[in-house]
């Protein structure tokens, strides 16, 4: 029963059509020779779940999660693995009630402006690694930067993310000295760093230059997984020990990984929630892994769609006002991603303000968007999809409820 856009009724009844339309195989079409991303076992077990023994159990766990916001490791680890159509609706029903209720139906979006796609580091799973020859390497000038800035003001965005690879030529002067300009333009807005890891020293510049918020993805709590996705020279430990700096400077802090990476185990995503737990971030980012054509990851599997969302809604219960945005990489891998990401706990958008030019070179996964409500001249389309399943897009900062 469909009793009106913005009605409770209607955010169900749409949740419920999205979610028929997914299991009837509208999924992202992975590589490994076109199959499906998920092998056949697996999309059973996710339709299936294990026999109802459990389920009450389950069931308990997020119960207990909304109202404690703790679990413990072994809980973590039933709870991940324990998925079903019939308990995600239960989880996010009850993630979409803590989301309004410590942000009403507000959708803050934040443009997105990506700086710079060189970088020193040589991820296995990232698009824009040292080692990919194929890249198509740009890096945007201070005018351009403030030029995206100005657009996306006129647009009604009130916080800009700067994101870039670690590219040595961006120094922790440059970016600083960008930093106060578009304060200085823009002084009702918040600017967000996505620049990965730098000393405290280079981190405390850039909040002194006025940077309010850092997004630094950890990608994984667990250490033999950390090195299984980066090479020697990058460790878990030493991410970790960025975000806690961050944290302890006074920026808006954001962390995040990947679902389905290569290697990754519900042990590895329960260590994951407990590291979130105790380091209570401001913002918190994940998406699917999608393997990029040039990268040593080329031909794994991409993380399942509806693993993501399900990790959403647990998010949202553990970490009831956290920024938790519905990524790129979710609409990427299904058509209504954003959407559903929505219903499932999300309340935060991040639509490309980067030149049009540029925007097909920050490939960091295969078919990225890059066009469509991507693409900040489509804003509108972007109120009106958030607006069928009952939520606003808001204009202003969407700091962090303290």
């Amino acid at each position: 029963r469909f009793v009106g856009k913005t009605g409770d009724a209607g955010r169900g009844d749409i949740q419920s059509r999205l979610f028929k339309d997914i299991q009837t195989g509208n999924r992202f079409q992975g590589r490994r020779g076109g199959k499906s991303v998920m092998g056949k076992q697996e999309s059973e077990k996710t339709v299936t779940g294990s026999d109802g023994s459990g389920r009450y159990e389950r069931k308990a766990l997020i119960d207990k999660l909304y109202e404690t916001q703790e679990l413990s490791r072994e809980e973590w680890i039933r709870l991940i693995e324990g998925r079903t159509p019939e308990l995600s609706e239960y989880l996010f029903e009850k993630a979409r009630a803590v989301r309004e209720r410590e942000y009403g139906k507000a959708v803050y979006i934040r443009g997105l402006i990506e700086c710079s796609n060189y970088c020193r580091n040589n991820c296995y799973y990232c698009g824009i690694r040292r080692g990919n020859q194929n890249a198509q390497r740009y890096r945007l000038t201070a005018d351009e930067i403030l030029s995206c800035c100005e657009n996306g003001y006129s647009l009604g965005f009130r916080t800009f993310v700067l994101q870039g690879g670690e590219d040595p030529a961006m120094t922790d002067g440059w970016v600083a000295d960008v930093i106060r300009r578009i304060k200085k333009e823009f002084p009702d807005c918040a600017v967000t760093l996505s620049l990965g890891e730098k000393s405290e020293a280079a981190y405390q510049c850039l909040f002194d230059a006025g940077a309010d918020r850092y997004l630094l993805r950890h990608e994984t709590a667990d250490a033999d997984h950390y090195g299984k996705l980066h090479p020697d020279g990058l460790s878990l430990a030493h991410r970790m020990e960025c975000l806690r700096t961050l944290k302890r400077i006074g920026f808006q802090t954001g962390c995040g990984f990947m679902v389905g990476s290569p290697g990754q185990t519900p042990e590895c995503l329960a260590k994951d929630m407990a590291f979130i737990r105790e380091l209570n971030p401001q913002m918190v980012g994940i998406g699917p892994f999608i393997p990029q054509h040039d990268t040593p990851f080329r031909d794994e599997r991409a993380g399942a769609f509806e693993e993501t969302l399900w990790l959403l809604g647990l998010i949202r219960l553990m970490l009831p006002r956290v920024l938790l945005p519905a990524t790129t990489a979710l609409g990427t891998i299904h058509p209504k991603g954003r959407e559903l990401g929505m219903l499932a706990g999300a309340n935060v958008v991040m639509p490309n303000l980067s030149p049009l030019g540029v925007r097909k070179k920050y490939l960091l996964y295969d078919n990225k968007i890059c066009t469509g409500d991507e693409a900040a001249e489509s804003l509108n389309s972007l109120k009106e999809s958030m607006k069928a399943i009952g939520y606003e897009v808001a204009v202003g900062r969407g700091d962090y409820r303290l």
